[in-house]
């Protein structure tokens, strides 16, 4: 998820009530899923890596995030970003180990800092704000936003929404929100993605803001397309990248960022990319 970072005022007493909370349990529920391409056996690879659990590289992540993350018709986590992570848990011979959490103790970071994962994956923007606490790999993926409307409108860009005076939805915390709000909007704001989406199809918002291939996945549902309709992008130059506890371990932090290099050189990132969204890279807007 594109999410936005919070103030800064209040972050270090909210880390430490968050760290205490989460050594206890999970925010938001957790429910840990491998993504059983990998082998449980660390290699020497691993080795030199500090893992929250032996043999199993842990990743923090909101589900559901179609096609990011989610859950398929077994309740097994696959998407894009699972498949991007397994290329490291492979390199360090171990399992990826998924753990569903709150967005809010993701981009804050107190996730990795309380132990509860190696490292987070959930479609999140890089920004300088959030790299005062989280450390990232190198982006990999290139992500704008777009707008879904319910058909008949007549909108075409955000100037039309507050023109003919429609309710635009986003989801909090996200980038998106952070993007119409500098257009003087003053959306709803929804907890999630699926919030989101219920909230259009419940007739509560006209326009929901939403990341671009996580709209175009909705529209490839047959009862969501034949009442709504991609009315806009919005070209924000974001870009993703794998979240890491802040002065991350150089080790686990390297293998990700060569194996995304290497995925990018090789024709794999390709494949992952045209598997998930049907498209190749710098042809889905």
């Amino acid at each position: 998820m594109a999410l936005s970072p919070k103030g800064r005022r209040g972050y270090a007493a909210g880390v430490l009530a968050l760290t205490a909370a989460l050594t206890l349990t999970a925010c938001g529920g957790e429910s840990g899923s491998s993504s059983g391409t990998t082998s449980a056996s660390a290699s020497g690879a691993a080795a030199g890596v500090k893992l929250v659990q032996p043999g199993k590289l842990t990743v923090c992540t909101n589900i559901p995030y179609e096609p990011f993350q989610f859950k398929d018709e077994s309740g097994k986590i696959v998407g894009f970003d699972v498949d991007i992570v397994d290329l490291a848990a492979k390199k360090l011979g171990v399992e990826q180990n998924i753990v569903d959490i709150d967005f809010a103790v993701i981009k804050s970071g107190a996730a990795m800092a309380a132990g509860k994962c190696d490292v987070a994956a959930a479609g999140m923007t890089i920004t300088p704000e959030r790299q005062q606490n989280i450390d990232f790999s190198d982006p990999y993926f290139d992500a704008t936003q777009a707008l879904l409307a319910k058909k008949g409108t007549g909108a075409k860009s955000l100037e039309d929404v507050k023109a003919k005076g429609l309710k635009l939805g986003a989801q909090a915390s996200t980038t998106g929100l952070d993007y119409v709000k500098k257009q003087g909007f003053d959306p709803t704001e929804y907890a999630d993605s699926a919030k989101e989406l219920l909230a259009l199809q419940a007739g509560q918002a006209d326009v929901i803001v939403q990341d671009l291939p996580v709209v175009l996945t909705w529209l490839k549902k047959p009862d969501i397309a034949e009442k709504f309709e991609m009315i806009a992008s919005l070209d924000t130059g974001e870009q993703y990248g794998i979240g890491l506890k802040k002065n991350a371990d150089p080790v686990l932090l390297k293998t990700i960022n060569e194996e995304i290099a290497k995925a990018k050189q090789d024709g794999t990132y390709e494949k992952i990319y045209v598997k998930w969204f049907g498209k190749k890279p710098g042809e889905l807007g």
